[in-house]
């Protein structure tokens, strides 16, 4: 199966939603997104807008000589804006996981998930902008393949420092309770980001999870975003795990703000 098929369209279609933006370019200043990293950021969307942050990524890990292969196709997350400190979040991603050696593959929707964001507090001198989020992972939204049985939940403090006029300092905490497990795990995060130029960014990150009865889960990434205006995202992404469980990490998607509209 060839997989650029599936991230093609995404790319084409940037062309247009750049044209678009340019009409609203200056207003908002540039679009702030929960991709590529895994840190959220502490913002919400501004009221009577709309942002879409969508992708694709690819992982693998072999153990005991079993290669698993796993494409994610349509990572979407869609943002509402409906107050100046809260915004509605839906998001939903088509998952093939690949096992050699083994004729039977997965392929399936995830659980969707619908959540919330709110913005609590702005950043003043050593304090950090601090914003808490939460999400329900519905199960009968899956498809068979990854249809868990019960209902997920996770939630996060999430926390940003402007080191300089080109660096910053993001990271997260919380918690999550999910895949059929009794037991929660302790979620953390931590992101360098670091601005090249006006249009092109680079990030470095570390996170993982402290499960309550398992071993931790330890995990890094770094990669690029670039600004085709400031409406329109790009990025790439790298990664893999510090403790066992991920060979190689590679990600790429586009995220994009549009009003609910037209003035």
């Amino acid at each position: 199966m060839n997989k650029i098929k599936y991230i093609t369209p995404v790319l084409l279609f940037t062309a247009s939603l750049s044209s678009f933006s340019q009409e609203d370019d200056n207003s908002l200043g540039a679009l702030i997104t929960d991709r590529p990293d895994a840190t959220e950021s502490p913002s919400t969307i501004p009221v009577g807008y709309i942002q879409v942050e969508t992708g694709a990524f690819y992982e693998s890990f072999e153990d005991n000589n079993i290669k698993n292969e796993t494409y994610t196709y349509n990572t979407t997350l869609v943002r509402l804006g409906l107050l100046d400190y809260l915004e509605l979040r839906i998001g939903w991603d088509f998952v093939e996981s690949k096992f050699n050696g083994f004729d039977d593959d997965l392929s399936g929707f995830n659980p969707l998930l619908l959540g919330a964001k709110i913005a609590i507090s702005e950043e003043k001198g050593c304090i950090p902008e601090i914003g808490f989020l939460s999400h329900l992972y519905l199960p009968f939204t899956a498809g068979n393949d990854y249809k868990p049985e019960n209902t997920a939940v996770d939630f996060r403090f999430s926390f940003a420092h402007t080191l300089n006029e080109k660096s910053s300092l993001s990271y997260n905490l919380g918690a999550q309770l999910g895949d059929d497990s009794p037991e929660a795990a302790y979620v953390y995060t931590l992101s360098y980001g670091h601005g090249i130029t006006d249009k092109l960014g680079a990030y470095v990150e570390l996170y993982g999870d402290l499960p309550e009865n398992n071993k931790a889960n330890h995990l890094w990434d770094a990669g690029f975003t670039y600004l085709l205006s400031n409406n329109v995202q790009l990025d790439a992404t790298m990664g893999s795990s510090i403790t066992k469980g991920q060979d190689i990490l590679l990600s790429g998607g586009i995220s994009f703000r549009l009003p609910t509209k037209k003035n």
